[in-house]
């Protein structure tokens, strides 16, 4: 076996030794099918300033892949909207859609060094789930990744960090996500009883 094929990302290890376990048990599946788990992350950047400066456009692209690790897409207009100055088919965005090994390691960044660095953190809304079992947040400064550069970015820009899950409820996705010891903010009941 080569070095590739034994490693393992430590929260899939972690999601397979702990938090399916924990789930199985609080939810009561009878088939290991049933069994909640990540899908993808994807990474989006809207770039509403791209309409007067194009280089914005790549450069949000660039700092998308560095921070996943694979290269992003440029998301162009669909339609034209005269009051933006925004035609159909320009630019205004950038995203990148992460898999696999490649998605644990990103959510690993994300909770363990990202979400810690972002100024003012009071933790993330448990209510922002589509009703679908996907879970979606903001994150306004890019360069809390330790992938970027503070130095080198002409700008910052903000990003929205969408997790699909395979889960069915929204209760089952955040049950999922605290698993993964996901920064939810408390809820005042429990602040007040403690």
């Amino acid at each position: 076996m080569s070095d590739k094929e034994k490693y393992v990302p430590r929260l899939r290890k972690h999601y397979d030794e702990v938090v399916r376990p924990q789930l199985v048990e609080r939810f009561g599946y009878t088939n290991p099918m049933q069994v909640p788990k990540l899908q993808k992350i994807v990474l989006n950047m809207g770039v509403g300033e791209a309409v007067q400066d194009s280089k914005l456009v790549q450069f949000a692209a660039d700092e998308l892949t560095k921070i996943a690790g694979q290269r992003a897409v440029i998301t162009r207009a669909r339609k034209a909207i005269a009051g933006f100055k925004l035609r159909a088919g320009m630019p205004i965005g950038a995203k990148v859609t992460v898999r696999g090994d490649r998605m644990y390691e990103l959510l690993d960044r994300i909770v363990n060094i990202a979400l810690p660095r972002v100024r003012d953190f009071r933790g993330l809304n448990p209510k922002s789930c589509d009703g679908n079992g996907n879970y979606a947040f903001g994150i306004r400064e890019h360069i809390v990744f330790p992938e970027i550069d503070y130095d080198k970015a002409l700008k910052i820009l903000g990003l929205d960090v969408i997790i699909h899950t395979s889960a069915e409820t929204d209760e089952e996705a955040r049950a999922l996500l605290e698993g993964f010891n996901f920064p939810f903010r408390k809820r005042r009941q429990q602040q007040q009883a403690a």
